[in-house]
């Protein structure tokens, strides 16, 4: 298993597209992917679970992923906020 902590940085959170976006980079990979805001954890394959979790721009999220190909799923995935996840 690995996680790592990124901070949401489009302008207006984890709402419906960025959602989306973000599921489905999770979606490519064969691993469990989840992600804990504050006392929150969300299935990051799940477009109502980020959904549920309320992430506005600027809080921070940890990602834990745990799966044969982990690295280069949490990799993507981060790299997929830090670009701002299409917005």
């Amino acid at each position: 298993m690995v996680s790592r902590k990124v901070t949401i940085k489009n302008p207006t959170g984890l709402h419906l597209r960025p959602a989306g976006i973000l599921c489905k980079t999770a979606m490519q990979f064969k691993s469990q992917i989840t992600f804990r805001f504050g006392d929150t954890t969300a299935n990051a394959k799940s477009v109502l679970s980020v959904l549920g979790a309320c992430v506005k721009t600027g809080d921070e999220i940890e990602f834990f992923v745990s799966g044969e190909d982990e690295e280069e799923a949490l990799n993507s995935l981060v790299e997929a906020i830090e670009s701002g996840l299409g917005e």
